[in-house]
């Protein structure tokens, strides 16, 4: 991933970039694009009422998208898993939302464990990121199955071999006590004893 001049350019000029995360390949957008979005939802046959999970830089990255941060959260986000193969779903403070995030009332966020990935978020600011898949389908492990699978062709794509074909577990943190609501490459065993040590 030499070239993020290139990449940050798909991203700010409505392009949808494929790319490789630390877990499965993913799809990448800017928030607020609403032609992005459309080309997005289009690529993975996904249904508009499912709204799409963000990838952020850091923690105070998460913290200005104006989040509730509950203990259960916090305890997961000063953990090792962090960053990594941890997706936290959580609720808004009561205050005004991004324009983007207007209308959701939980939203799935996560830091990636790649330093190309996170360098391209450090730039960009969270994107939009959602597995490379058609929407029901198991993410394939390689470029050449996705673009099988998709409908359509993203706007750039970022070859970096075969992949994990595990996703990021799952946990919703808005909920109390939090729920996993999908075990990925993260034991529920592990999330558990983070959550329940004192």
């Amino acid at each position: 991933m030499n070239n993020i001049n290139k990449i940050i350019d798909c991203l700010n000029n409505d392009g949808v970039l494929l790319v490789p995360t630390d877990t499965v390949y993913g799809l990448a957008i800017k928030p607020g694009s609403e032609l992005a979005i459309d080309k997005l939802y289009q690529l993975k046959s996904r249904p508009k009422s499912v709204n799409l999970p963000i990838m952020v830089h850091s923690v105070n990255d998460i913290e200005d998208l104006g989040v509730e941060i509950t203990e259960a959260a916090k305890k997961l986000l000063s953990s090792d898993l962090i960053p990594g193969a941890l997706t936290l779903a959580v609720g808004f403070k009561d205050v005004s939302k991004k324009d983007w995030l207007k209308g959701r009332v939980e939203v799935a966020i996560r830091i990636p464990d790649d330093q190309n990935l996170l360098s391209i978020l450090e730039k960009t600011g969270p994107l939009l990121v959602t597995s490379a898949n058609k929407h029901g389908n198991k993410t394939p492990n390689n470029v050449i199955a996705i673009l099988n699978d998709l409908n359509g062709k993203p706007d750039l794509v970022i070859d970096d071999g075969i992949r994990n074909e595990t996703p990021s577990t799952l946990v919703n943190c808005r909920v109390n006590p939090p729920v996993i609501e999908r075990e990925g490459a993260i034991p529920s065993a592990i999330i558990q004893q983070i959550l329940n040590h004192e």
